[in-house]
């Protein structure tokens, strides 16, 4: 897995039974209830590590991150969250694997992976490279998203969820704009219909605002006065008050709305409408290795890259590859969320390939996951079948199972194929031989009969 550290540190205060970090700590221990107001309307520069307690690795970080929090203080903030128990903040920034490092610079909006030794050195230096840069830009007039900000500019309407006003993250829906702004848009939409008067709806208010500008720039949260505009209102149905209703990227009419089933803070709506927005990823392709772009491309651009050896098309026909590539292809959906990069290769293809991954002794197909920045794999050794990769996918997923060292110091560069045409392979023609050529008369001279 790839694990990023995050230089900004920022840590609401939580029971610390559950935190790496103790009480006297100068880690700043964060939540989503606070991460908006704390790291992104800020002018600080942050490191933050999203880690999980029962990581292995991120118990391993927690002295040096203490230390480079302590080194830091006053300087750059430090904080953690605990993504384990905060998977909507954490599903915020696209955080995969523990422990996960980001970087809130000038622009908060725009966190940058950290990618440099888990020492606390590396740490504090990599915390004033950003520190002093933040310094530079702003003396050349470049300004940041933090600075106290709402986290967003004014959007159409300025509405507040629940009619309670608000910072403007959460567009004012009407009947004149509901259609042009929701219907065939880019972004999923969760609507609010509410009433003036509704105190359920003025207790939704701040919540409804504060997911809106967590989810900003991925989904767009809207409010409708329901007793207003009730056309629109009526169209849906809305016969109670905060009635919320899910609109997919690209619907095209009412039929498409769907009934908000999540809870009602900031961070359960930021939750749902997280993993809402995961569910509508496509699946990633399974391509062939036809060159080193492809490798490269899936292994070094992802957190992990899944490698498949097939056998020799001879063996397979058509019929019995497309039923392995339908397995990848199931496999690669299910573990979308997860941005791994899928490809596959023939048998004695890409042979160096598979010498650096120690295939051999197995048969095919063979298969490996990778994390080329690591030089860390782990081998499949069952069946080739669903349940058995379903059950190494699991393992590979939460860092849990055999690993070894990848084979020199990368992956090596492969050769340029022809793809596979899709079709039945074909026995290579053999000559015919012309007998007529060859004198098939014996030559008994010099030998006696028996």
């Amino acid at each position: 897995m790839e694990h990023i550290i995050l230089f900004s540190v920022v840590a609401a205060l939580v029971p610390f039974s559950s935190a790496l970090f103790g009480a006297k700590s100068d880690v700043i221990q964060l939540t989503p209830e606070v991460f908006q107001d704390k790291v992104v309307k800020s002018d600080a520069v942050w490191l933050v590590e999203f880690y999980a307690p029962w990581c292995g690795h991120c118990k391993s970080l927690a002295p040096e991150w203490d230390k480079a929090a302590t080194a830091l203080k006053g300087v750059v903030k430090v904080g953690a969250v605990d993504a384990d128990q905060h998977s909507s903040l954490g599903g915020q920034f696209g955080v995969k694997g523990f422990p996960t490092i980001k970087i809130f610079g000038l622009d908060k909006n725009k966190p940058q992976d950290y990618q440099g030794q888990r020492t606390a050195q590396a740490i504090v230096d990599k915390g004033l490279e950003v520190a002093k840069q933040v310094v530079k830009d702003r003396l050349g007039g470049k300004k940041g998203s933090g600075g106290g900000s709402s986290g967003g500019k004014k959007t159409d309407g300025g509405g507040g969820g629940g009619g309670g006003g608000g910072k403007n993250a959460v567009v004012e829906l009407t009947d004149s704009n509901f259609e042009d702004l929701v219907y065939n848009s880019k972004e999923p939409w969760l609507v609010e219909f509410f009433a003036p008067w509704c105190g359920h709806c003025k207790n939704l208010a701040p919540e409804f605002e504060r997911a809106a500008g967590e989810l900003k720039g991925q989904f767009k949260l809207g409010a409708l006065d329901a007793t207003a505009h009730t056309a629109t209102a009526g169209g849906f149905g809305v016969r109670g008050y905060p009635t919320l209703k899910y609109f997919p990227a690209g619907s095209s009419g009412s039929s498409s709305a769907e009934e908000y089933g999540g809870g009602r803070t900031s961070a359960d709506i930021v939750r749902w409408c997280s993993e809402k927005v995961e569910d509508q990823l496509p699946p990633p392709e399974v391509n062939e290795i036809i060159n080193d772009a492809v490798l490269k491309g899936a292994c070094e651009d992802s957190p992990l890259c899944i490698v498949t050896v097939l056998p020799h098309i001879l063996d397979t026909g058509a019929e019995g590859r497309n039923d392995y590539l339908k397995i990848l292809l199931e496999l690669g959906d299910k573990y979308k969320k997860r941005s791994w990069g899928w490809v596959w290769t023939e048998a004695g293809k890409q042979q160096k390939l598979e010498d650096v991954l120690g295939f051999g002794g197995f048969g095919y197909p063979a298969l490996a996951a990778i994390n080329s920045r690591k030089k860390k794999i782990a081998v499949f050794k069952g069946s080739f079948s669903r349940d058995g990769l379903e059950e190494f996918m699991r393992a590979v997923a939460v860092g849990r199972g055999a690993t070894e060292t990848l084979r020199g110091d990368s992956l090596p560069t492969v050769d340029t194929v022809e793809p596979w045409d899709g079709k039945d392979g074909e026995l290579p023609v053999e000559e015919d031989i012309d007998l007529s050529d060859f004198d098939m008369d014996d030559d008994d001279t010099g030998k006696d009969e028996l």
